[in-house]
């Protein structure tokens, strides 16, 4: 694939014997899931395309569609750099077409890439997604994940500068969504938080989801701290919480910065020990942003690593097993379907 030009993601192991050590069968296969948060990409080993996640998808649980969130995954090798992320909405709606089930609908909605920091310059770039797409192409997550700490941070490999968000011209880029109607993702550790805040104050009128329930790091500096980065990050998510127009995706927990370990242990653990470990960074925020704005996504294949997609649905099933039919409906599908449009 064309990747010229561009960083690649940090890429954990997928050990598919080692997941295999963990069976589970699908617990309440009925509920209907969209998953709001997946990529595609040739990076690992194996690579994880279209008809894996197909495949996936089908082990149990009623997964009738996904979001694909960008990844760095097939730039355009030539012509404007800043168009070159287009390349990867190209690529993914060719995977849609060709990997798409009469079961699940691979990359219903796109997110792509862009540098929203050219500001109203980024339109042109959204016309080309919106083209690339098509019909599928519904925004732009943003990577402004940083850290000054070399082990939690992404050092030379980050894609951002620090305060990213805060940048007229980011904001004006953001704007520019707006007015385009399509949707802001935001992948950030829970330090930055606040820049979230103040980026929605800036650009009401544009939907904005957070990624991986804020991001509560848990590596680095931040190792053995997990009493005091949860108090600290649930002071930040109530905050975002009152801004109406940001969304919270409950996920990404087997991200490695997140510090449970669970992709080094003898055999993956079981879905009910990752809804203990994972079960009060889930509540706190549906206490906190209400069933009607958050939303749940696999974070696949990146938790591969951690865990089967049976396994991994069967935790956040169990985390919300107390909340009512029309919550949890809009939780694992509805919410997704309305902010992207599917």
């Amino acid at each position: 694939m064309a990747d010229a030009g561009k960083k690649k993601p940090h890429v954990p192991a997928v050990r598919p014997e080692w997941l295999s050590l963990r069976q589970e069968a699908a617990v309440e296969p009925s509920l209907s899931i969209v998953d709001a948060h997946v990529h595609l990409w040739d990076f690992s080993t194996p690579p994880f395309f279209g008809a894996d996640l197909v495949a996936d998808a089908s082990s149990g649980h009623d997964v009738t569609a996904s979001v694909f969130i960008e990844c760095m995954m097939a730039y355009a090798e030539d012509g404007q750099q800043e168009l070159r992320p287009v390349g990867e909405t190209r690529f993914v709606a060719s995977q849609a077409q060709s990997a798409s089930s009469d079961r699940h609908k691979v990359a219903a909605a796109i997110m792509g890439a862009a540098d929203l920091a050219l500001g109203d310059a980024v339109r042109p770039v959204l016309e080309a997604h919106v083209e690339a797409g098509g019909g599928r192409f519904r925004g732009i997550r943003t990577r402004a994940a940083w850290d000054a700490d070399p082990v939690a941070g992404y050092g030379a490999a980050a894609t951002a500068p620090e305060g990213l968000l805060r940048q007229t011209s980011f904001q004006q880029g953001v704007r520019c969504l707006g007015t385009m109607g399509l949707t802001l993702d935001v992948w950030l550790f829970h330090t930055q938080l606040a820049d979230v805040v103040a980026l929605a104050k800036a650009c009401p009128e544009v939907p904005i989801a957070v990624n991986h329930v804020g991001g509560p790091l848990g590596v680095g500096r931040y190792a053995g701290q997990r009493d005091e980065v949860f108090a600290t990050w649930l002071d930040r998510v109530r905050e975002l919480a009152r801004c109406p127009n940001i969304y919270i995706k409950l996920g990404g927990l087997g991200i490695s910065r997140m510090g449970f370990g669970f992709d080094a242990v003898a055999e993956p653990r079981s879905s009910d020990e990752l809804a203990q470990a994972w079960g009060p960074y889930v509540t706190s925020c549906i206490e906190a942003f209400g069933p009607q704005r958050s939303l749940f996504g696999s974070n696949f294949p990146v938790d591969k690593a951690v865990c089967s997609y049976t396994v991994l649905w069967n935790c956040f099933k169990k985390i919300t097993a107390g909340y009512s039919e029309s919550e949890r409906l809009a939780m694992f599908a509805s919410n997704a379907r309305k902010l992207y449009r599917i």
